[in-house]
């Protein structure tokens, strides 16, 4: 894109990259609560109906996911204006969603640096090989790379992993900040349950907190998936990489029912939130709807990101996915 364009481009989305405390206040009112009662009824209704419960668990779990969204936007720096007030957020609903704040902060902004770009993969992203790495890979090698990309392994194993292993650990370069964070919403994690374990009993806990780690867990997992692994997505080399084109072209717009854009807080416009990640979520639509040239973003809706499953590896000649039937052959 010619600089005259990008330049036109950031001057149009600047007035929607501020954030309105309103808006972000209203939104916590919108979210939390609801999803403190909803835990809580989960709770009550297991003596009625353990289908009933479970129930009110996943309807937990959806609003859990928009949890994680503010989180996400605490990370940006785009919540609140208020810096210190982003970390305070985001610290907390890190220990409500299991994330460590400090430490996803850091991997996440280092994914908006590389995203798409096929020198600089490895860190806040999925694990994507091309066909060429993949022929040259070891056997033990494409194993691990086949069972990464397994639908049961990153969508139902996966979450178990992120929240128990993942998610527990700090980097090694870790800032001695960045460490402390960890730390403490990992002390606030463990006495949250062990409160709760002991006011409800195990049972009580798994069956509520199960279902809303699952759910929201494996959509978070699959909102990130398909968002950037459809059929065309932009991926290049660095000395071809641009920043404008893996937001538009490499990021996807996940059309979805108002009520799950509504639970997964816009994330949906994500060519919008990759091209400008101080927008707030809330803003994301508006920014879309505004500015013409970011509607030519590709559009998936739920039926056609279900394809996003095949796709196993990004073939850099036809600059597309394909999946591993269609290379055996040359193998």
């Amino acid at each position: 894109m010619a600089n005259k364009k990008l330049a036109q481009l950031k001057q149009d989305i600047k007035p929607f990259e501020s954030s309105g405390t309103k808006s972000s206040v209203w939104q916590l009112v919108n979210t939390l609560p609801p999803f403190f009662l909803l835990w809580f009824l989960a709770y009550e209704a297991i003596s009625v109906s353990l289908i009933l419960s479970i129930g009110l668990s996943v309807l937990a779990g959806g609003f859990m996911v928009r949890v994680f969204i503010i989180f996400h936007d605490c990370c940006h720096g785009s919540f609140f204006k208020n810096r210190k007030l982003n970390h305070f957020v985001g610290t907390v609903t890190g220990i409500l969603t299991m994330f460590p704040y400090r430490k996803w902060k850091r991997e996440h902004s280092i994914h908006h640096a590389t995203s798409s770009n096929l020198d600089k993969r490895g860190t806040g992203d999925v694990w994507v090989m091309t066909v060429e790495e993949y022929k040259k890979s070891s056997k033990m090698e494409r194993l691990q790379y086949r069972l990464y990309r397994n639908p049961f392994v990153m969508f139902v194993l996966g979450p178990v992993y992120l929240f128990l292993i993942t998610n527990r650990r700090n980097r090694k370069d870790a800032k001695k900040t960045e460490r402390q964070n960890t730390y403490l919403i990992n002390i606030s994690i463990i006495g949250i349950t062990a409160l709760l374990i002991w006011a409800i009993g195990w049972t009580s806990f798994l069956i509520v907190q199960l279902p809303i780690a699952f759910i929201a867990g494996s959509l978070g997992i699959w909102l990130f998936y398909v968002q950037h692994q459809f059929e065309d997505s932009y991926f290049e080399d660095e000395s071809e990489w641009d920043y404008v084109k893996a937001a538009i072209d490499g990021s996807s717009y996940y059309k979805l029912p108002r009520v799950l854009q509504w639970i997964t807080g816009n994330i949906g416009y994500h060519h919008v939130h990759h091209l400008s990640p101080k927008v707030p979520n809330y803003n994301l639509e508006k920014v879309h709807e505004s500015i013409p040239p970011l509607q030519q973003a590709t559009t998936i809706t739920m039926g056609t990101s279900l394809k996003s499953i095949r796709f196993k590896l990004f073939d850099e000649k036809s600059k597309t996915f394909v999946h591993f039937k269609e290379i055996n052959e040359s193998l």
